[in-house]
């Protein structure tokens, strides 16, 4: 067994949902007495109930508030290379049964048995962020399995992110493997989208929408579609591959409405596609002073709700975006209405989606609800895996 040091919970912390799955352990249910506070980051432990009886082993880090992370359930287990690398054939076996192409989430982090560690692959190319401080001490390992495993020949490292700083890791982004030569196209819902594994947000393209985009095409054939908050043209492009005759994409960054406008390009879809950059709130607002009307709105903002304490003004912001694109659908259309606040439960959403609606002075039919794609798989006893919800609306008056 190897000679691991370990931690013990209090007597009253939560040993329950630890043994039925829940992969954290908070730093306040946690004995800290002097020899734990000396772990380093990243180091691995033996995590023990208040009777000192093993539970597993567990990723440590003092420095975090989830001092704690569930690695393995056998508490003699050796997190190398043939464990990591086992974890991914795990993971892959699913995406080929889900995708004909290489592009999809690889590994989502605690629902992949990987904690805190997210990847994308795109083709030959893989990105891998390291948001938790075990995955951070063994990149290089992790960037080897990977490659064994999948084949890929470019490696990015993204360390930036929110995630990453309560860890208290610090950002660091670069090139691990191989060579990338400017943006990756990425054939998804009948498009061509460009994404920049260097300098885009996360990892350069959110697949988690996926199945969204396609509902939403779905509505588009002939439809004239406004995509809010658009990113590199997710909505908007799977729109127009699906027969929509105009689309415009809204976004506040310019580099990423550059890419979209070079996949809509890639497309064949540059005649049909423009841009408007700037504040998206007060882009709808130009809009409705405009009398512009579209047939299909879609609004996917970043999480207002990032956590618990920015609930309240984050789904009042979701009832902002609702009640200005409301006006902005034509009688008859649809709008589709996203957050990835894992704090704003879909309930909580729905309402204050609708609500703004009704303050806008539309009646609405609900008509779907969505969620990430199955390549974003949901650990049940972790809430926080489950964070995207969209909500489509036929707005008839």
């Amino acid at each position: 067994m190897p000679d691991y040091p370990t931690i013990r919970l209090k007597p009253k912390a939560e040993a329950r949902a630890i043994r039925h799955g829940f992969p954290w352990v908070f730093a306040n249910e946690v004995v800290t007495d002097r020899r734990t506070r000396t772990l380093s980051a990243g180091s691995f432990a033996v995590l023990e109930d208040a009777e000192r009886r093993p539970m597993g082993l567990v990723t440590v880090n003092p420095d975090s508030k989830i001092i704690g992370r569930m690695m393995d359930r056998n508490p003699e287990a050796v997190i190398d290379g043939d464990w990591i690398a086992a974890k991914l054939r795990i993971a892959l076996d699913h995406r080929a049964r889900l995708h004909d192409t290489p592009y999809y989430r690889l590994i989502h982090a605690e629902a992949d048995g990987l904690p805190g560690v997210v990847i994308d692959r795109f083709g030959q190319a893989a990105v891998i962020q390291p948001n938790a401080a075990w995955a951070e001490a063994h990149i290089t390992t992790l960037a080897d399995a990977l490659q064994a495993v999948t084949g890929v020949t470019c490696i990015v490292k993204n360390g930036s992110g929110r995630s990453r700083s309560l860890e208290g890791l610090s950002e660091d982004t670069a090139v691990l493997r191989g060579t990338l030569d400017g943006p990756v196209q990425v054939p998804m819902n009948g498009a061509t989208y460009m994404a920049d594994l260097l300098g885009g947000q996360k990892t350069g393209l959110f697949f988690d929408q996926r199945p969204n985009h396609a509902f939403a095409a779905t509505l588009a054939r002939g439809a004239r579609v406004l995509d809010v908050f658009s990113h590199v043209g997710g909505f908007s492009l799977a729109a127009l591959a699906a027969g929509a005759t105009h689309a415009l994409g809204v976004d506040s960054s310019a580099p990423a409405l550059e890419l979209a406008a070079r996949g809509a390009q890639a497309s064949n879809l540059g005649a049909k596609f423009e841009t408007r950059q700037g504040d998206a709130f007060a882009v709808m607002e130009a809009l409705a002073a405009e009398n512009a009307q579209f047939d299909l709105v879609i609004c996917d903002p970043p999480a207002f709700a990032p956590n618990k304490q920015a609930l309240d003004a984050g789904l009042r912001a979701y009832e902002r975006v609702a009640k200005l694109a409301a006006p902005l659908v034509a009688p008859g259309g649809y709008l589709g209405l996203c957050s990835c606040s894992h704090a704003a439960d879909l309930s909580s959403f729905r309402n204050s989606s609708a609500r703004g609606i009704g303050r806008a002075g539309r009646k609405a039919q609900m008509i779907h609800t969505g969620f990430a794609g199955p390549d974003h798989p949901q650990l049940p006893q972790l809430a926080e895996s489950g964070y995207l919800k969209a909500v489509f609306f036929r707005l008839n008056s």
